[in-house]
């Protein structure tokens, strides 16, 4: 009987939709998540599709364990690339195969990598394919299990009416801003909380176009001043950049980071912030929480059918 509620909810799943989070440890359990919750053992084809530094690596990591990525955030890369080796020699050695399609792409025509891809189904193996947009009109073939990485993680399961992997992308391509302008602004109003006393907030949650800081004690602290201290950093125009996998820098400060690579490039890029001038009691968590807020516009909100 499990069995069975199992298939109906992977045959009826036509979308799911989570907050991204921010955080190495945080995308991992999400993936786990997703994994336990959305894939068959069935499925061959998986497709992911997001702009550099979404998270996509991170979220196969949690979901597909042990599996070696042909790419990883330090910029290494294997070649030969273990699906194209093996569709030359014609002799699928592994089970579950990884490939970037941006970057193989460089080095091999489309075609030449959909054809490979083909052939490791047709031998009932498994590829997990980043950028999938990029190959789908040489494959000609949808994924099976679809999950874009923008400012949320949508996923779904397409059938012969869609979505498109094309729509998908559209839409966290155009998202993703918004979650870059929310980690930058979290981080630069944790740095202004220090200035004013409080220990940098370790508790964070995630709220569309923004971002949440939770506190075990009720701050005391003016929200305005907090505010307008933000924004004069953020016209000051200051630089952020990458500095290792638990550091940002902001101008020629060094600031600790659970997800340096996903941030806005300056802080004039931030548009729109401003936090809610409330402390919101969690009575569950039993946190005392402030809420910022980015962006000027909504991003898209349609349907991914095609119908």
């Amino acid at each position: 009987m499990a069995k069975i509620s199992k298939l109906f909810v992977h045959d009826h799943l036509m979308q799911a939709v989570y907050f991204a989070p921010r955080g190495k440890k945080r995308l991992l359990f999400l993936g786990m998540n997703l994994q336990q919750r959305y894939l068959s053992p069935e499925d061959r084809l998986i497709g992911f599709l997001g702009d550099a530094g979404a998270g996509k690596s991170l979220l196969i990591r949690g979901m597909f364990p042990g599996l070696e990525l042909t790419n990883d955030d330090n910029g290494i890369n294997i070649r030969p690339l273990p699906l194209m080796d093996d569709a030359d020699r014609g002799h699928f050695r592994g089970h579950t195969y990884h490939l970037d399609v941006r970057f193989e792409s460089a080095f091999t025509q489309p075609w030449k990598i959909a054809e490979a891809v083909k052939a490791a189904l047709d031998k009932g193996r498994r590829v997990v394919v980043e950028h999938f947009d990029l190959i789908y009109p040489f494959l000609d073939i949808n994924a099976e299990v679809l999950i874009g990485v923008g400012e949320e993680v949508i996923v779904t399961r397409p059938t012969v009416f869609g979505p498109e992997p094309a729509s998908i992308a559209e839409i966290v391509f155009e998202s993703i801003k918004y979650r870059r302008m929310a980690h930058s602004a979290e981080d630069i109003t944790s740095m202004i909380l220090e200035e004013m006393g409080l220990e940098r907030p370790e508790v964070h949650s995630d709220i569309k176009h923004g971002f949440v800081l939770e506190f075990p004690e009720k701050p005391d602290i003016d929200l305005d001043i907090v505010e307008r201290r933000v924004l004069e950093l953020i016209d000051a125009d200051w630089p952020i950049s990458y500095f290792d996998d638990e550091h940002i820098r902001v101008g020629e400060m060094l600031y600790p980071c659970t997800g340096p690579r996903i941030h806005i490039k300056r802080t004039s890029e931030i548009k729109g912030f401003h936090l809610l001038k409330e402390f919101r009691f969690d009575p569950v968590e039993h946190l005392y929480t402030i809420a910022g807020i980015v962006g000027e516009a909504e991003g898209p909100n349609r349907s991914l059918l095609t119908l």
